[in-house]
This record gives structure tokens, sequence and C-alpha cells, in this order.
């Protein structure tokens, strides 16, 4: 660092303009940095006085939390340099400089801590060879430069990697590591954030999500790592690149076709059904249009949003729970008369969906009811099967977090169905499948992997459990383990099929919504995310969460407070017994049956809160058809005055918390 501009920080910092550790973190990068790139771009923003651009982008180190890394690859504010030779307008020839972006310096370290980890695990294992991962990018910017640059630094540090040439979607990259039997995986994905983000998430090798104890290993790995030189191994000693394509999208599109239930009955609806398809300019048009034309289906796409773009320029937000996201897919079923619009993120871990109701009017359906209704068919059909019997449902299993809908465990309980809870995040619900898969005997596991779904089915409901389907509120599906992740495209196939059985029902997707409501009472859920950027929203956000579980509400618009379970301070258990891991969430119970839940984003600079209206406890809450209108209204009406008033109750917090 140039006297100059060391002399220019230490004035901002003593002024007050500057965080200490801001000031600490670019002094930290660019002592130890060789890139000109870094120096460049601090002095332009010092010299021009932008000491709050500064702070945003160091005032932390990016942490590699028990998912991996999230955070922008471009700012605000672009430099000069990290501008390089791009016009106005264009992405940067460079990601943004800072200790809190996602950028080669965060990647390099990142992937240095977990190819120590591995290499470390992969000794202790006893395994031959050297350990290897696989990597995946979507469409988002700089994901094909970042690709390549953990490519290289694995391989010279002696870990050999199966790298995807092509962007392809994160349920595909999880499904890769068990196919290919590698010892870990990275997706290059910020997953449904802005265009300026971008990700960098962490697989073990069962495909899931590393958890503990491998997370804590891996984050002390990378936590000790100061910058982004290191030294390669000898040449002898390093790794291979395998590039892979179309072989691994067979093999997975072979496994998706499993997920139908009942193949008959989609044979006999399926040239009924028109359907169109959006992946937002994501990696979901790769497979999800494959696999339902494959499956008979007739499905178009959206021509304008086919194009893989990481400004996902058609959109606000390529966020299928939106439904500006799904705005050119409804206007084009409106023209064409298709069925249904379904869109998928730019990873295609989630998805999203419109149908017709029964005035033939197209609406959207939230990820509670979508979910709701995968579960109820699946759970229904493997019974009417002869599949799930009363002899062994109790070793069958729904899985779902505790933000997601009480209808899910309503209907599992009619049915006789355990319903396990997890905390949010899909890498719970993956941890509990690779517990389901290590309770059957070792001798007869051994060749899990390459066996069909109805012998490792065979094996779980004799031995285990059996994981009929699995859900979080944030429209992330999976239904079935030959994956451990969300998977968009095996939601398209199940949701596919869910439509062709309400065709020969003779209904539409909201009517049968409305059956289950019948059954099981009326329930509606939603949520609120307060947005709170930068240093000083980071502060306020983790001040707010805390206030929450010091001050925890007694009584919310005129209801008792019956329960509030503090996941951060309480042991709380599942329903297996299993603790669970301490997180920052508060569950609210109300006498009335109406609830809140209120947590920090792991991913977003947010603060979430859930809201949820559903039978009171102890009552029948099934409903007789003409009753169901005003059940709707009532509900609705209590729904949203619940939310009025913890919405009120969180702006009097952060007044007071200033």
């Amino acid at each position: 660092m140039t006297p100059a501009l060391a002399d220019l920080l230490d004035a901002a910092k003593d002024r007050g303009d500057l965080l200490a550790s801001s000031h600490e973190n670019i002094r930290a990068l660019l002592d130890g940095a060789a890139n000109p790139l870094y120096e460049a771009s601090v002095a332009e923003l010092a010299a021009d006085g932008a000491w709050s651009e500064l702070n945003d982008r160091f005032f932390t180190r990016l942490a590699f939390g028990t998912g991996g890394l999230r955070g922008r690859t471009i700012s605000t504010r672009v430099t000069t340099a990290e501008r390089g030779s791009a016009a106005e307008g264009q992405r940067p020839d460079h990601p943004c400089v800072g200790t809190n972006a996602l950028n080669h310096y965060n990647i390099t370290r990142a992937t240095l801590g977990l190819c120590r980890y591995l290499k470390a695990a992969h000794a202790a294992e006893g395994r031959p060879g050297r350990p290897s991962l696989a990597v995946a990018r979507d469409t988002r910017h700089f994901g094909r430069e970042f690709a390549d640059l953990v490519a290289r630094v694995a391989t010279e540090t002696g870990c050999d990697v199966f790298r995807f040439v092509e962007p392809r979607s994160t349920p595909e990259l999880s499904f890769s590591v068990r196919h290919l039997g590698a010892g870990a995986g990275i997706v290059l994905t910020a997953s449904h954030n802005p265009p300026p983000d971008n990700g960098y998430k962490v697989y073990w090798n069962d495909g899931a999500q590393v958890v503990e104890p491998h997370a804590s290993g891996i984050i002390s790995q990378v936590n000790a790592i100061a910058g982004e030189s290191y030294d390669p191994v000898p040449e002898s000693e390093r790794g291979i690149v395998t590039d892979l394509g179309d072989e691994i999208d067979e093999a997975y599109l072979a496994r998706l076709e499993t997920l139908l239930l009942d193949p008959e009955l989609v044979k006999s609806q399926r040239d009924s059904l028109k359907i169109v398809f959006t992946n937002l300019h994501g990696t979901g048009g790769t497979i999800s249009p494959r696999l339902l034309r494959r499956l008979g289906f007739h499905c178009d796409t959206v021509p304008e949003q086919d194009v893989q773009d990481g400004w996902f320029p058609t959109v606000n937000s390529p966020n299928p729970e939106n439904a500006e996201a799904l705005a050119m897919g409804i206007a084009q079923a409106g023209r064409d008369g298709a069925d249904i619009v379904i869109a998928t993120d730019p990873d295609c871990d989630r998805m999203g969906v419109a149908v017709r109701d029964d005035a033939g009017n197209l609406v959207l359906l939230t990820g509670n009811q979508i979910g709701s209704l995968l579960a109820w068919y699946r759970i229904r059909t493997y019974i009417a099967q002869g599949i799930v019997t009363e002899a062994n449902r109790d070793h069958a299993v729904l899985v779902k977090t505790f933000v997601t809908t009480e209808l899910q465990g309503a209907i599992a309980a009619r049915h006789g169905i355990p319903c396990v809870n997890t905390l949010t995040g899909f890498k719970y619900i993956g941890e509990k499948l690779g517990k389901y898969e290590l309770a059957i005997p070792a001798d007869l596991r051994a060749d899990y992997r390459r066996l069909s779904d109805a012998e490792t089915r065979a094996l779980r409901l004799q031995h285990s459990r059996f994981f009929i389907f699995g859900g979080e509120e944030s429209y992330g599906y999976l239904g079935a383990d030959f994956l451990r992740d969300k998977d968009g495209n095996g939601a398209v196939a199940m949701f596919a099929e869910l439509a062709a059985y309400a065709k020969a029902e003779g209904t539409t997707l909201p009517g049968l919504l409305d059956r289950l409501y019948l059954e099981y009472g009326y329930h509606r859920e939603g949520q609120h995310s307060e947005t709170l950027k930068g240093a000083d929203g980071a502060r306020q956000i983790q001040a707010l969460a805390a206030d929450y579980g010091t001050h925890p509400p007694t009584e919310v618009d005129g209801v008792a407070v019956t329960r509030v379970r503090d996941f951060s301070r309480q042991d709380i258990h599942d329903e297996e017994g299993d603790l669970i891991p301490k997180e920052k969430m508060l569950f609210v119970d109300l006498a009335d049956g109406r609830a809140f839940a209120v947590r920090p984003s792991g991913t977003e600079p947010k603060i979430k809160f859930y809201f949820y209206l559903r039978p009171a406890p102890d009552t029948d809450p099934t409903l007789a058809p003409e009753a169901l209108a005003d059940a709707k209204s009532r509900g609705d009406a209590a729904y949203e005055a619940l939310s009025r008033a913890v919405i009120a109750d969180m702006r009097d917090r952060l007044a007071r918390l200033g």
C-alpha cells in the first residue's frame, strides 16, 4: 500500500468515516495482495470520499457459513479498475474488490480451506488415490471464471475435479456428487438473489449440503487462511479435471422419470394438459422441458427467457415466489390457452406455478400450497398402491421445516405417517435422508446408490424410514432420495403428475386445494421480509433478533401467547428425538391457533417474519362445503390482523433499538 493511501485511510478512521473493522480488513487485503486491481479500486474510492461504499465492502470478511458463501460480485459503485474495458451497463471485467464480496480472493480462500479439509478426511478414512470434488455453476456473473478458479486451486492442491462445462442446476450437482462418488461438491450460485450477487455452496460426499461436524471443520480451515496466495503441490501430485456434460444429464433424467407414481394416469391425461415453462434465464431449461416432453406432456417455453443471462433482463427478480417473475409465462399461457405456468429460479432448486382456477383464470399458488398438494397426493397414492400399508406406515416419513405450513403435518397425521420438522435450510432435510440411509444394515446398503428406487424403498420400509416427500415454504421440494437437495426439475415432474390427477378427477388444482381445506381446515400462511442493508443494517438485524429473545411478546392482536420456542436458547428436540442445532429463530403460538415466527435470513440482509392462520387447538377442523367461503373470509381477516400487529411491533422495536 502506498504511504499516501495509508495516510488517507488512517485519517478517515480517526474521523469516524471508516469503521475500524473496515480499516483493518483493507490493510490486511492490500498488505498481502499482489493484484494491483485491489489497491487501485480502494484508492479510487478513498480519493472520492466514498467511505460508505468502502465500509459496505470491508466492514467484515465474507463469512464462510455452514452452507458456504454468498455476496456481491458487482457493487453499487463499480471502480474504473473493476470495469476494465466493459462498457457502461455491461458486466464489469472484474468482480467487486472487498473482503465482504464474492470475488477471486474469497473464492480462493474457500477452496483452499475446503480442499485441505477434504484431503485430511480422505486420508483419515484410508481411501486410495486423490480426493475429488464436483463443480457446477448457474448463469450468474463470473460463474465461469469462478468455476475455472476453483478447478485450478483444487487441482494445484492435490484434488481431482469433475467440472460441468456449461451451467447446470444445483440439484444436478447434488446428484452428480452421489453418482460419481465424489468427496465433495461446489455449486456457484446465489439462488434467486438479485443479479449482482453470486455464491459458493458446498456439499459433502452424500450429496447434501455440509452439516456438522464437517461444516465446522471446513469453516475452521477457511478462517485459518489469511490471503489468496498458496504453494501448489508438485506437478506429479496435482489433480486432473474431468469435464462433464450429457452423460450426467442422461443419468439424472433417468432417475427423475422414476418420480412418476402413476404413469398410466399421466398417459391418460397428458394430451389434455398444456404447460408453459420458463427458466427465468437460469439453468432450468437444460433439464425440465426435456423431462416433461419425455414424459409425454405438451411443454412450451418462453423464448425471451430461454436465454441464459446473469442480468435476468426480463424480470425485476428471478424469484418464482414473485408474481412478476411469472408474468411473461402467464401472458403466453393466456394467449395459447395453456393450463399451467411453471417457473424455476436460476439454479433450478425452487419452483413456482400459476394454474387455472374454476373460473378459468390463472392464479398463483404459494410454496406452502404447492407443497401441501404434492405431499397429499404422494401419500395417498403410495397408500392406494399398497406400497405404504398399515403394517409399515410408521416406517414412512414426511419431512418439512418448522416454518412450513402445519397443513402438511395434519395430512401426514391423518394417514398415520410420521412428520418430522427441521430448521430452515434443505441441508437439514438432506441430513435426515443420510440418517435414514445409514440406519439400513451395512451389508444391505453397500451398493445403495446403484439400486433402483423400488429397491431402496423396500429397504427403508423394512429397516429405516422411507422418505415420501420433503419441502419448505420457500418453494423447495424433493420427492426421492437419489439426490439430497431441493430439486426444481423433480418438482416440475411431480407437479405435472398432480395436474394430471386433478384433470382426471374433473377438478382444478385450486379446487383440489379446497378439498384439503374441507378435510383439514382452512390454513393460510405468508411472510414479511424487512431488508436492512450494509454494516448498519447487519447491526440492526442482530439487535432485533436478540430483542425478541430477551423480550418475547406475551400478547399479540389481543390474543394470549401460549408458547414461545426460542431456538437460540432452548434445547429443542425434533419428533425423532434429535437435538435441533441452535439458531436465531423465535416461534410464537397464540391461543386461537394463529402463530408467527421470526428469524434473520442466512443468505440475504433481511429479517424474516412468518405468519400462520390455522384451526384452533382441540377443535374439529373439518368444514362443510357451504361453510368454506365464510371460513376463508374470517380466516383471512384474522391472518391480516396478525400480520399487521407483528409488523407494527417490529417497527416499534426497531425505533427503540435505534
